[in-house]
């Protein structure tokens, strides 16, 4: 960075969601040495996860490292208590399609509803001209709007929890760290003497954490068991409700899936390859029923609608998941993705996110005929 452009950015300030993780520290680090005026944010999205060893609640802790960080780079810190609007908005409506059936994706919701809305709510109060975050993500202004970009590392991208940002969102946002490896980004933290420079990455739940989903569901949904099926009609065991699991998931005791396999399924391994109603299908591995040919896209969503969409886009249905080659296809109101080769475990109410490339395209939940 020049120094003209150093002295510019003397003159803006910014709000970083400070998580007190690695990411957001190196990012309010960096923000700092490219001359922007820095104030850190933290968020308290969800209070009830607790640490195992000591039984605090792990929020507690993310606050404190957050603290420490802001208090070391010397900027000022702030909280934002948002756990009213994360449940209503976010884990109600999560729990409300486990309940139909369905395998939602609360992380975009996440960053849809209520991280970049309120951050940068929080930011215009403080006159603030932008807000950060600690995403691995880039922006790429052009004439046409904002494109949102993979992060320069491929195994920690998280373009696709971003696929529902708006343009307004990506004209005052950045992503200070989307061009950095993971590990550069430790490297800077060690060498700048951040304490949390070896702080595992957050996993699991936005802001949940990592939790058991059967038993997180089972506190607010009751158990209701139903039937396994095999392809060929046998009901051969049980299950505690169709809400616990997701397409492609082993079939197993250990998440409350009983069976007793006929001979002629006594050596396979079983997975779950269809819900009707409250009945599991369950399939050998190379069964066809756990491929799909045609993705429906429910509320397709295009990050700039005047990008445009080439004949052969790539597609995830999970977070850093397989590139699938296809195409996307309008049939009157819907889109659906076509891709060149079956996909195996496609989940309904998971999202399915689009690129070209190096660009996320938008996303939507997937269904299936």
């Amino acid at each position: 960075m020049t120094k003209e452009e150093i002295q510019e950015n003397n003159k803006k300030s910014v709000l970083i969601g400070l998580s007190g993780g690695v990411d957001s520290a190196v990012s309010a680090l960096l923000l700092k040495k490219q001359g922007y005026k820095v104030i850190s944010c933290f968020m308290k999205c969800f209070s009830e996860t607790k640490n195992q060893l000591t039984g605090e609640c792990s929020w507690l802790n993310d606050k404190r490292d957050a603290q420490k960080i802001a208090a070391q780079l010397k900027i000022p810190f702030v909280q934002l208590d948002l756990e009213k609007q994360y449940k209503n908005q976010v884990i109600k409506p999560m729990i409300s399609k486990y309940k139909q059936g369905l395998t939602p994706n609360p992380d975009i919701q996440c960053n849809t509803i209520v991280k970049f809305p309120w951050l940068w709510k929080e930011a215009k109060k403080l006159n603030c001209d932008y807000i950060a975050t600690g995403h691995h993500a880039r922006i790429k202004k052009t004439k046409q709007g904002c494109q949102l970009l993979k992060g320069r590392d491929k195994n920690k991208d998280q373009s696709y929890f971003l696929s529902e940002l708006t343009q307004h969102d990506l004209e005052h946002a950045l992503f200070p760290v989307g061009n950095l490896t993971k590990d550069k980004v430790r490297q800077i933290a060690k060498s700048h003497k951040l304490p949390i420079w070896n702080k595992q990455s957050t996993r699991g739940i936005c802001f949940v954490g990592k939790v058991n989903i059967k038993t997180f569901l089972e506190k607010t949904i009751k158990n209701k068991p139903g039937n396994v099926m095999s392809t060929e009609g046998e009901i051969i065991g049980t299950h505690p409700g169709v809400q616990y699991y997701t397409i492609g998931q082993r079939a197993h005791p250990s998440i409350g899936i009983n069976i007793n396999k006929p001979h002629y399924l006594s050596q396979e391994k079983l997975y779950i390859a269809k819900k009707v109603g409250n009945t599991l299908i369950v399939a050998k591995e190379d069964s066809r029923l756990l491929s799909q040919s045609e993705i429906i896209i429910k509320n397709f969503y295009l990050i700039n609608p005047k990008d445009k969409i080439p004949k052969t886009i790539q597609a995830r249905i999970r977070h850093l998941g397989q590139l699938h080659h296809g195409k996307l296809i309008k049939k009157g109101n819907n889109y659906l993705f076509s891709p060149n080769k079956p996909i195996k475990s496609v989940a309904e109410g998971q999202y399915l996110v689009l690129y070209n490339k190096d660009v996320c395209l938008g996303s939507g939940e997937i269904r299936l005929k």
